[in-house]
């Protein structure tokens, strides 16, 4: 179980290292344009249930920690997604991530 801190030692959200991965990947592309966004994901029914949002942007520390030392493979179809929704007025909703099967038109060949 990976960690997103974000502004401060104080603010960590934590998610699977898979997760934190495709999300690493989004976020550094968009900051890299100078551009913010919203994350959205849906709490853990242990801390309530619901759901919470952080606005991501350039000039706030953001640290992203891996509890493992693999590299990851990323999903480019899940990438997609992520990307898109980031790009949304609502900002990028994390989402499970799509099956090897459910692959994008975009990223066939």
């Amino acid at each position: 179980m990976g960690k997103l801190i974000y502004g401060g030692l104080k603010n960590e959200i934590a998610m699977d290292d898979r997760v934190l991965a495709h999300v690493q990947a989004v976020v550094s592309s968009k900051l890299r344009r100078g551009e913010g966004f919203f994350l959205n994901w849906k709490d853990d029914p242990a801390i309530g249930d619901g759901r919470s949002a952080v606005w991501i942007g350039p000039g706030v520390p953001i640290l992203f920690k891996y509890f493992g030392g693999r590299a990851i493979e990323l999903n480019r179809s899940w990438l997609e997604q992520l990307t898109q929704s980031a790009n949304s007025n609502g900002g990028m909703q994390l989402v499970d991530e799509p099956s090897i099967s459910a692959v994008s038109p975009l990223t066939q060949d």
